[in-house]
């Protein structure tokens, strides 16, 4: 069995005054669908699949 333990590195920043005023008007903003990113309907939401990585043990 083999373990791989992966450190991800710890990212520190801060947001701009200007990122933080737009981050703001993205929140009032509705949502808006098109073809590319369309609104989720019950039937598809069911074959939805959430795909994760697991980063702590691979492979056995």
């Amino acid at each position: 069995m083999a373990i791989i333990i992966e450190e991800i590195p710890k990212m520190d920043f801060e947001f701009t005054e200007e990122e933080l005023r737009q981050l703001e008007e993205a929140r009032k903003s509705p949502i808006v669908y098109d073809e590319d990113s369309p609104e989720t309907t019950p039937e598809r939401a069911v074959r939805f699949r959430r795909v994760k990585r697991n980063y702590d043990v691979v492979g056995e």
